[in-house]
């Protein structure tokens, strides 16, 4: 069974930063391409916004218009995890974050593509 679990979520204040990670569990991430995504409070299943992505040999990257200069995913494969990076964070980036795999290891913002989804962390941005 492919599992995926994010970690590193919890409360910072406007302007900080915190790092996300994504493991996966019994299969190499790298054959894989990896989505991050959030939801928003209040938002429905289905209204989860692609934040960032990154093909599976790591050589494309994409942005939402909203993170860009801000986020920075990347691959470590010696510990077969992905990160995404946050800095300069702000109160509308406060959402339960996910990631996702998908086997055609590509890189795409679209939410359909994905086979498969962590179960989430939690980011809160308030002072």
């Amino acid at each position: 069974q492919l599992q995926l679990v994010e970690s590193g979520g919890g409360l910072v204040q406007p302007g900080g930063s915190l790092t996300l990670s994504c493991t996966a569990s019994g299969f190499s991430l790298d054959y894989y391409g990896i989505g991050w995504f959030r939801r928003a409070p209040g938002k429905e299943r289905d209204e989860r916004e692609g934040v960032s992505c990154i093909s599976g040999p790591g050589t494309s990257t994409d942005y939402a218009e909203s993170v860009k200069g801000r986020f920075t995913v990347f691959r470590d494969k010696a510990k077969n995890t992905v990160y995404l990076h946050m800095t300069n964070l702000k109160p509308e980036d406060s959402a339960t974050y996910y990631c996702a795999a998908e086997k055609q290891s590509i890189c795409t913002l679209s939410g359909w593509s994905y086979d498969h989804w962590g179960q989430g962390t939690q980011v809160t941005v308030s002072s």
